[in-house]
């Protein structure tokens, strides 16, 4: 059995098609079926199925944004940690101080020059006094951190007792008429 002529390679013209539909005595115009019987048009195997593209190359355009940010978000964080370091200095960075003399010719001079090797510390900056925070500031931040403990929800037994201890103690600082500083 021979393959029929494939559609769109070998197509057939009308009056051959006419033709043969007049040789079979179909006076009917051509359709799947009947060309299916008379060999014309036919294919044995089904269509291929359509070719699916890989997931990069179906969003081959997402590629070059997804790079961008990327990189912007490594320089970012580069040049934040960058930004960190040049601020501290340990003490291997700090110079040493030596006071020797390269030549000298009398030995009294030599041991007086002679200095110990010390490394120069920076002076220990102490935190600049803050100003008292008036007593009416003072109750709306235990309100406020009042509020914040109701909000919380207690895992057990023992965290609710503990809850509700700093509560108390917090109520007593709100309820109280002067506030005692710290």
């Amino acid at each position: 059995m021979s393959e029929g002529p494939k559609l769109f390679n070998n197509k057939p013209k009308k009056s051959k098609l006419k033709q043969n539909q007049v040789q079979q005595g179909t006076p009917a115009p051509l359709t799947m079926a009947s060309s299916s019987s008379t060999g014309i048009g036919t294919d044995p195997r089904p269509p291929p199925p359509p070719v699916k593209e890989s997931f990069a190359r179906r969003y081959k355009f997402l590629w070059p944004l997804l790079l961008a940010v990327n990189f912007t978000v490594g320089a970012y964080l580069f040049t934040r940690t960058k930004k960190k370091d040049v601020g501290t200095t340990e003490e291997s960075d700090l110079p040493i101080v030596s006071t020797t003399p390269k030549s000298t010719s009398t030995p009294a001079a030599v041991a007086a020059a002679t200095v110990t090797e010390t490394p120069v510390t920076p002076p220990v900056m102490q935190p600049a006094p803050r100003a008292p925070i008036p007593e009416d500031q003072q109750r709306e931040l235990f309100k406020w951190i009042l509020e914040e403990k109701r909000k919380v929800k207690p895992k057990d037994a023992e965290d609710k007792k503990r809850i509700d201890e700093e509560k108390a103690f917090i109520k007593q600082f709100i309820r109280v008429k002067s506030i005692p500083s710290l």
